[in-house]
């Protein structure tokens, strides 16, 4: 399939500037600072709670990485699988290279039943091929189903966390969105609304119960696909996605490749795995299955669409491929110190937090994404939270690697960094320089230094001292000292005559 250099992505929002400038932007919003504290520690408390009543935990985590280290090592051969079985319990698959070709094959088959809107159940791949967008261009209107996928179409916002997506948005907020916007989508404005979250949650209801009735065509995501089953899997909270996945005539199903698993048993883990490390909850409200088509229950048409979208390109990095076996749980971002202060539009990609740091530039290239894999402290508590075990300070810091060294050859004029670590690579190479780089250091440490540090370092030097101690170098190195005193023999140094 495609690699990453065939087709344009939309995983990352044009125009988006770069992860510093937005997380500059975003760090003087205390109310967002405020917001995205308050639920991220809440959902931290839960999850802590709900995994420690587990004594196989990390057995568990440990069986969830075997699993889908195994999957991405033969998923060619879990997908010609998955293909069979789908197609044998009466469902399409079609295959899409990118993005572009999602969309058309996706909007080829909402104009074939004749219908203009269609519901939706949550889907980050649906977001990450801007399928929505595809869509109304074509005229056909795609209504969120999910109360804050709702918020953020709503308010014509974006998505700021995997799970709750409009963790950004507090209820005053969310209330003002909705008296402000359902009175301009054919119905009334809801009075008298109070920022409750019983009233928001009904007045949600109120909108889209029509929705639901009238609706022919839904689209879904998917969490899961057994590949000898031909079984497809989508867990969530509120009822939404039973309702868009029963109700309508034809529905279609948008799932990277990678999320195949190869047997029906394999669930079993992952369904431990997932609502605690996402929800805080020991399993989902609501858990739906199906398989094929089934006459006159449910929908009667099934197309299942099998999105690359780089996936492909990113089985080749031994290293990084190991982002693929995301389970879309959001551990990574509830206990990201950086994610915590930020949000998720700093990151200017579908994918926020942790795990967009190394997803998103491995889907959409490095150089597209070059500051992302920079977001992070690599504290490590990433890959302590995720339920399977997914290294991310270890992808990131191979993805920073693959960044400067792109930068390296992409300019005929090396950088600063470049000239300083050849400078530094010459005065270490040779004992004579490094003497006299250390006799000057010295020099200058006694010339700008007042109480054992230095104030204020020259030219471009400045930002480092401007936020930091920085220590005058000692009057003798300890090459000086060791050679001037071994004149005198070890022993006597160390105090004594000898044995």
């Amino acid at each position: 399939m495609s690699g990453k250099d065939q087709a344009p992505h939309n995983v990352v929002w044009l125009g988006a500037p770069s992860f510093p400038e937005a997380a500059r932007t975003a760090l003087a919003d205390s109310g967002l600072r405020r917001n995205l504290g308050k639920a991220t520690g809440t959902i931290r408390d839960k999850r802590l709670a709900v995994t420690g009543e587990l004594a196989d935990w990390e057995q568990l985590r440990q069986a969830g990485a075997a699993l889908k280290r195994r999957t991405l090592r033969h998923l060619d051969r879990y997908l010609v699988q998955l293909e069979e079985s789908v197609t044998r319990a009466g469902g399409t698959v079609h295959w899409a290279a990118d993005a572009a070709e999602a969309n058309r094959i996706v909007t080829e088959l909402v104009r074939a039943t004749g219908s203009n809107e269609v519901v939706k159940v949550k889907s980050m791949a649906t977001q990450e091929i801007g399928l929505n967008e595809a869509l109304a261009a074509e005229g056909i209107d795609a209504f969120e189903t999910d109360l804050a996928e709702l918020i953020v179409q709503l308010g014509d916002d974006r998505p700021s966390h995997i799970l709750v997506p409009a963790i950004h948005r507090n209820r005053a907020e969310i209330r003002e969105i909705f008296v402000r916007e359902m009175g301009r989508r054919g119905r009334p404005a809801p009075e008298g609304l109070s920022d409750d979250p019983r009233a928001l949650a009904e007045a949600a209801r109120l909108h889209l119960r029509e929705k639901f009735l009238r609706a022919r065509v839904a689209v879904s995501g998917a969490n899961f696909a057994v590949a000898t089953a031909g079984t497809v899997g989508v867990v969530e909270s509120e009822g939404n996605g039973r309702m868009c996945l029963t109700l309508p005539q034809t529905l279609i199903t948008v799932m990277g490749i990678e999320k195949v698993l190869p047997d029906f048993a394999d669930l079993e883990v992952f369904l431990q795995l997932l609502p605690r490390s996402s929800t805080g909850e020991r399993m989902n409200p609501y858990t739906s299955m199906w398989t094929g088509v089934t006459g006159g229950d449910g929908p009667q048409e099934f197309h299942l669409v099998l999105l690359d979208n780089g996936r492909t390109a990113t089985l080749r990095d031994t290293v990084g491929r190991q982002a693929l076996a995301c389970i879309r749980c959001s551990a990574c971002l509830n206990v990201c110190p950086v994610y915590e202060r930020t949000g998720g539009h700093a990151y200017g990609s579908v994918y926020p937090g942790p795990i967009g740091a190394v997803l998103t530039p491995q889907l959409v290239g490095v150089e597209h994404a070059a500051s992302l894999p920079f977001a992070s402290t690599l504290c490590g508590a990433c890959y302590d939270a995720c339920p399977v075990r997914i290294d991310i300070p270890q992808v990131l810091a191979h993805l920073r690697a693959e960044v400067v060294e792109a930068k390296r050859r992409g300019s005929a004029v090396p950088s600063a960094e470049a000239l300083a670590m050849k400078a530094a690579g010459t005065v270490l190479g040779s004992p004579r320089r490094l003497a006299l780089a250390q006799r000057a250091a010295a020099l200058g440490g006694r010339l700008l230094g007042r109480g054992g540090t230095i104030g204020t370092l020259p030219g471009p030097l400045r930002r480092w001292s401007a936020a930091r101690d920085t220590p005058t170098p000692p009057a003798e190195s300890f090459r000086s000292w060791w050679q001037r005193t071994r004149e005198d023999g070890p022993e006597k140094e160390a105090g004594h005559d000898g044995p």
